[in-house]
């Protein structure tokens, strides 16, 4: 509940705790005292010592096709030491201590990923020119800016060309934390609204008490708390494989990042909106702080990955597990509403009855059809998987509040979003691929 109000603290802290991630695995067996000194001050809970991480990876060209659009050359000094020369277009967290960036290596094939210390030891700037400052929509507590590094001195940190690969550890946290951050603001804008509804007095009597008002508490309640589970859900996942690596809970964990983010990114928009309604016209002034939480959410289902680009990013995990990604998902969710049989069994048949759906459309349709309904596909398993974690939620807990939000979820709302026929005619035309191919993709065997 804090964090959306709390000057955004939670963005450099995502990029952190990401580095963090990569800086660990990349020291755990190298004696490189630099990247030991900043993995250890990174993690320091001593304010004098602890560093931040920005990330920055989008240049003009375009953010989601890094590989394409990133144009920073690097030129090497010494051993892994190199000069970068290039201009990010969106560089998160302008005011961390050090940062990580990609960039391209002579006669290398792909992108290299690279360590930079913002300030050199006297405290200026590593070649780094400031050329403007971001005019956002929201978070705007957390400066944003376009950098020219020019000649800034970097370590490569990664395998040559392997930069990509390397700093996907450090998507896959900053996602799980946009969740993270997305459930916040939802229990934050709901326990705003809940709070206003028992002062503000409405046709001679208090808002709590109306029926309708009330109701759409309810259900942003039952959203709420199914987002709280589904990041929750990814944190766990995440420590698990962190500490046991189990391949299993590492292919759960491929399919339920980009899912987590991109459902609880999107409802967090509709959350703030539905809010802000909640409280009348003083949900429009500016003084109330209270349009700052809409324009803030808006952040969280573009960064780290529009919508789309995470519904192609399910598609893409499934097909190169060949399957075992949506399997590990069916798998988990069949276990989650094992035991609540007893008094949740029609919720229990109506998720089952979802992945069964699921499994019918991905298997009987062709592959044009399953990309262009890649959003309601991830919309529908993120569903599903949300209401097995609610399911599981109320049988292990026996609470009537979990019972109720897991009764609501399941049935008070359609579970499975997967249309029926794409092929009637579009009202936006692909002028680039006509072939008409009607291939198959065999995604999973439930």
């Amino acid at each position: 509940m804090f964090s959306p109000s709390s000057g955004l603290y939670s963005c450099p802290v995502a990029m952190t705790d990401g580095a963090a991630a990569i800086l660990e695995r990349l020291t755990r067996d190298s004696a490189d005292k630099r990247l030991t000194t900043a993995f250890e001050r990174l993690t320091s809970r001593d304010p004098e010592e602890f560093w931040t991480s920005g990330q920055w990876m989008t240049e003009p060209g375009g953010g989601s096709d890094v590989a394409g659009a990133t144009r920073t050359r690097a030129t090497p000094l010494d051993g892994v030491v190199y000069r970068l020369h290039g201009y990010k277009w969106f560089s998160s967290a302008t005011d961390a201590d050090v940062a990580l960036t990609l960039a391209r290596e002579p006669g290398v094939d792909g992108l290299s990923l690279f360590y930079v210390e913002v300030r050199d030891s006297s405290g200026r700037l590593n070649d780094i020119q400031i050329q403007r400052l971001k005019n956002k929509l929201g978070t705007r507590q957390v400066p944003t800016a376009e950098l020219l590094l020019d000649g800034t001195i970097a370590q490569r940190i990664s395998e040559p060309g392997r930069g990509i690969s390397a700093i996907s550890d450090m998507l896959n946290i900053t996602r799980m934390h946009n969740a993270i951050s997305s459930a916040a603001l939802m229990r934050r804008v709901l326990e705003l609204a809940k709070d206003y509804a028992t002062r503000r007095s409405v046709f001679g009597g208090k808002l709590s008490e109306n029926p309708l008002h009330l109701e759409t508490l309810g259900w942003m309640e039952v959203e709420t708390r199914a987002a709280t589970l589904l990041a929750f859900e990814v944190a766990r996942l995440q420590g698990s494989v962190d500490v046991a690596r189990l391949q299993n809970d590492a292919d759960l964990l491929r399919i339920a990042t980009p899912l987590a983010k991109l459902y609880t990114g999107k409802r967090a928009v509709a959350m703030a909106s539905e809010g802000l309604e909640a409280f009348g016209g003083q949900g429009y002034i500016e003084d109330t702080g209270l349009p700052g939480l809409l324009r803030d959410a808006q952040v969280l289902p573009i960064w780290e990955g529009t919508t789309n680009v995470l519904c192609v990013d399910v598609l893409r995990a499934a097909e190169k597990s060949g399957g075992a990604t949506l399997r590990a998902l069916a798998a988990r969710v069949e276990g989650a509403v094992e035991g609540g049989q007893v008094g949740l069994g029609e919720s229990c048949q109506l998720i089952a009855d979802g992945l069964t759906a699921v499994h019918n459309w991905l298997s009987g349709n062709p592959a044009v059809d399953i990309v262009t309904g890649a959003r309601q596909l991830a919309y529908t398993l993120s569903r599903l998987y949300m209401g097995g974690l609610l399911v599981e939620q109320a049988a292990s807990s026996g609470l009537p509040d979990d019972h109720v939000a897991a009764l609501r979820w399941c049935k008070c709302q359609p579970l499975t979003l997967l249309p029926n026929s794409l092929s009637q005619p579009s009202l936006i035309h692909n002028t680039t691929n006509q072939s008409g191919r009607d291939d198959t993709v065999n995604l999973l065997s439930l």
